[in-house]
């Protein structure tokens, strides 16, 4: 018995690239940081994003994601409280003054410390498990693929294997895009347009967080 259908394989490997590749809260996430940390440390973002993706796929097989929408008052406030930060976040890039802003609270000497891979991480995995859209979209296009004829687990394992490498190779492509642009306004004179470009995404996507 296989695993899984291939003429799924090929249907399913398109359209989830396209729809990955499509601008989202986390592929504006990845945008941001690359744009304000680069490439490499963006990495950790993208590790708690695809932690949270594999999670909500998951439950939409599975079917924990009704559940949550037929009792959203926690969704809701995890919505909520994962929109402000990112908001806030949004604000403090707004209000540096020539230099470059690192997506993190100042110390007390006024310079801007390196966000920790912890932070990274929770801001990917919160934006990636609180985005409404992301649920309704593993709901409604994920089981379809399922094969009843197939094994369950081996399926999921396979497609949510799939999800995540289109997930990162789009992260991926979005963050090498905002470190290219960061390198072409990098000139001490564009540093606050950085950090505004930067500020108005975080603060957009953060919008989009509480209230999308």
């Amino acid at each position: 018995m296989g695993i899984i259908d291939l003429s799924v394989l090929a249907l399913f490997v398109p359209t989830f690239f396209f729809v990955s590749l499509t601008p989202g809260m986390c592929m504006t996430l990845a945008l941001t940081l690359g744009m304000t940390l680069g490439v490499r440390r963006t990495l950790w973002m993208m590790a708690g994003e695809l932690l949270g993706v594999a999670l909500v796929a998951v439950a939409a097989v599975l079917g924990i994601a009704a559940l949550m929408l037929q009792y959203p008052t926690a969704f809701q406030v995890f919505k909520y409280c994962g929109g402000t930060y990112l908001a806030w976040l949004g604000v403090q890039m707004w209000r540096a003054r020539g230099r470059m802003v690192m997506v993190a609270p100042e110390d007390r000497d006024g310079s801007t410390a390196m966000p920790s891979r912890q932070s990274l991480a929770a801001q990917g995995f919160v934006t990636a498990v609180a985005n409404p859209k992301g649920w309704a979209f593993f709901i409604a296009l994920l089981p379809p693929f399922i094969n009843d004829s197939y094994p369950l687990a081996p399926q999921l394992a396979v497609l949510i294997a799939i999800i995540l490498l289109l997930e990162t190779l789009c992260m991926l492509i979005y963050a090498g895009g905002g470190r290219t642009l960061s390198r072409l306004l990098e000139r001490g004179e564009n540093v606050r347009l950085i950090n505004r470009i930067a500020g108005t995404l975080m603060l957009l996507v953060g919008a989009w967080l509480a209230f999308g």
